[in-house]
């Protein structure tokens, strides 16, 4: 075999480098952020974590086990300017602190961000203290999404949820539901709606919501979107929906 020699340049990454840790049986997270970071400019890389292919408050806690090792899969060389962490729920019983300290003891990155903190930072900057919720989550899950928001000083006078545990469902609930669900507490006594979980289906109804409730709607997997590129200067796509990303 003959060798030939060959110069280093500049690696396929672009100018903004993203790193996004999904949940193993979330189906969903990763197609919305193709459609929501489609510049040639920003590089995506994912990892998974491995996760319960049923929601509970064990199999969300069970995570912290692993976020590190699964942090420590994403590319050695490549220089992250956000990691998130795609659950809502799983920051919620973890927490948002220790969820950031464990991916950064895989990988160097200035900032963790995940969707609870995300949506959080979206009802300030949209001004929004009364939050209706969707979740698919069951009671024992969506309970502590709502609480953690009243704690964050942001009250949920309105919450429904699909009462499912299946992340495979989850991933399959179509938009009409979404849609339904959205409406019903979106025209009770609340400023905005937010559909939590990074495995529903949300993209595609939000625009239709807010000009049905004049009102800003917002899921899990957008807020975080928007989080993330805020914190590195991003450019989210031109065609993202919601009032959320003018902000």
């Amino acid at each position: 075999m003959e060798t030939v020699p060959f110069t280093l340049g500049a690696p396929a990454s672009g100018q903004t480098t993203l790193g996004l840790i999904v949940l193993q049986f979330d189906e969903t997270l990763e197609q919305d952020f193709r459609r929501l970071f489609p510049s040639r400019d920003l590089s995506l890389y994912t990892s998974r974590v491995p996760s319960g292919a049923e929601v509970t408050q064990d199999t969300l806690t069970e995570m912290s086990k692993t976020l590190p090792a699964s942090a420590a899969l994403f590319p050695p060389a490549a220089r992250f300017d956000v990691v998130g962490y795609g659950c809502t729920s799983g920051t919620t019983m973890i927490g948002a602190a220790k969820v950031a300290d464990l991916v950064k003891q895989g990988v160097k990155t200035p900032t963790v961000t995940d969707p609870l903190t995300a949506s959080i930072a979206a009802c300030k900057a949209l001004g929004i203290t009364r939050l209706g919720m969707v979740t698919p989550y069951v009671e024992s899950v969506s309970l502590p999404v709502q609480k953690a928001f009243e704690a964050a000083g942001i009250a949920v006078p309105h919450l429904v949820s699909f009462g499912e545990a299946g992340e495979e469902n989850v991933a399959r609930i179509d938009a009409a539901s979404v849609k339904a669900a959205a409406l019903h507490v979106g025209h009770q006594d609340v400023d905005a709606v937010f559909l939590s979980c990074t495995n529903l289906q949300t993209l595609d109804v939000i625009d239709s919501l807010e000009a049905d409730l004049d009102k800003p709607v917002f899921g899990s997997n957008l807020a975080l979107a928007w989080h993330m590129a805020k914190l590195c200067g991003a450019k989210l796509a031109s065609n993202a929906p919601g009032r959320l990303l003018k902000r």
